[in-house]
């Protein structure tokens, strides 16, 4: 396909969304019957990973195209142009809808958006922003939920001039913990409704201290988390109709996948801290060109090559490590991940890869330069992952970049409520 065969890209992202949690990709639940029918008329990638696993991390690669290192700086602001830049030089209007503080404006996240509503009013009209957060509290609110982002983008789509073409950026929060489907959702999986505190609790409780979970617990989070993806599936079949209705979908390349997973006890852990398995890292990554297309692609693909598929997709020379997925992928291709780590462990930095055979990871020590390897799928995917990792140290600047503008209660209150602090 050439850059003339669509006006308009919209990517919708979803946080923390896990692959094989999706009936699209085999799960004995039917979550996403929405995401089933998408992926019956689009490219599904069925073993693809993000570059990292938390959101600090994984947006940043997935609106660059580059590796976290170099994505963003020491203090997680954005550092390198963003797809949005591109199609914005390229004449595009671009609009970016979520409400996750760890990639708005606070850190950068806005540049190359025409219109980015990050849902923190803070800092555009006081009294708008005390009585949101007073509304907020009472509702025990945490993030814009799905169909408020529909609302929003969908009005901003509205307003723009005929013909204009767009990028449009929609990220849902739903999937995120604490887990508290709404409505009739919050007992579609589960026997009993939770109320929203005992659904933090127990969200807490998983993180804090996930030795004390029992297989009750364990299953009752994992019907919750269920509950959501299938209200976000919902919300994301009420976008795509509207976008049907617009006469919009046609005219567009369309890009469904997640920024990173979740995890439910596999290795010791829930929520998603700075490690590499699979329940962290492996999304869903759904490619939809204008009339659509049925293919299913095995080969490992990586949220790196979203940003070459955008940037090919209007003719721009791709700049990160990723590669357009609407071209052939070569059947022995690796894809790597990365993640620092935080608190007493912000001296380590965790790696993996990933090829058709396999995985392999690994940890270094920046202050000792030592590297410790865990599981690897054979000594030739050791040594080529030991090989990416001197290219990362070679790209590494090892200086620390300081943010001097103190992040706003506002985005403390929500990174409290999500699990964070």
């Amino acid at each position: 396909m050439t850059d003339r065969d669509w006006k308009h890209v919209i990517l919708l992202s979803a946080d923390a969304l896990r692959a094989d949690h999706l009936s699209s990709y085999g799960y004995h639940r039917k979550t996403s019957p929405v995401l089933d029918e998408l992926a019956d008329e689009s490219i599904r990638f069925g073993n693809a990973y993000s570059a990292s696993s938390h959101t600090r991390e994984a947006v940043p690669a997935l609106l660059t195209g580059e590796y976290p290192d170099i994505a963003i700086d020491d203090g997680y602001r954005l550092a390198t142009e963003s797809v949005a830049s591109t199609l914005s030089e390229a004449g595009f209007a671009t609009a970016g809808f979520h409400s996750n503080p760890f990639v708005s404006r606070a850190y950068g996240f806005d540049e190359g958006f025409d219109h980015f509503d990050d849902d923190l009013h803070l800092g555009q009209h006081k009294l708008v922003a005390l009585a949101q957060r007073a509304l907020d509290k009472l509702r025990n609110r945490h993030y814009a939920r799905a169909d408020e982002i529909n609302e929003r983008s969908l009005e901003w789509l509205d307003s723009l001039d005929s013909g204009r073409s767009f990028f449009l950026w929609n990220h849902y929060m739903d999937t995120h913990g604490p887990y508290e489907p709404p409505g009739e959702y919050a007992t579609r999986y589960a026997d009993r409704e939770v109320s929203g505190r005992e659904a933090q609790k127990l969200y807490q409780r998983a993180i804090d201290d996930p030795e004390s979970i029992t297989d009750a617990e364990r299953e009752l989070l994992i019907d919750l988390y269920d509950a959501e993806i299938r209200y976000n599936d919902a919300r994301i079949g009420e976008f795509l109709a509207a976008l049907r209705e617009r006469d919009l979908l046609e005219e567009s390349l369309l890009i469904v996948t997640a920024d990173h997973g979740d995890a439910f006890g596999e290795h010791g852990y829930y929520e998603h801290p700075r490690y590499l398995h699979d329940e962290i890292t492996r999304v869903p990554l759904i490619v939809r060109p204008p009339g659509g297309a049925a293919e299913e692609v095995e080969t490992p693909a990586s949220t790196l090559d979203v940003g070459a598929t955008i940037e090919a997709a209007v003719g721009s020379e791709a700049t990160g490590d990723g590669v357009s997925l609407l071209g052939t992928l070569p059947d022995d291709r690796t894809v790597f991940s990365q993640a620092r780590g935080e608190d007493e462990h912000g001296h380590l930095r965790r790696y993996a890869s990933r090829t058709a055979e396999g995985a392999c990871f690994c940890e270094r020590d920046r202050e000792s330069g030592t590297i410790e390897f865990g599981e690897c799928a054979g000594s030739a995917l050791r040594e080529e992952l030991e090989a990416h990792v001197d290219e990362r140290v070679r790209v590494e600047n090892g200086e620390s970049v300081e943010d001097d503008e103190e992040v706003d209660e506002e985005i403390e209150r929500r990174l409290d409520a999500l699990g964070y602090k």
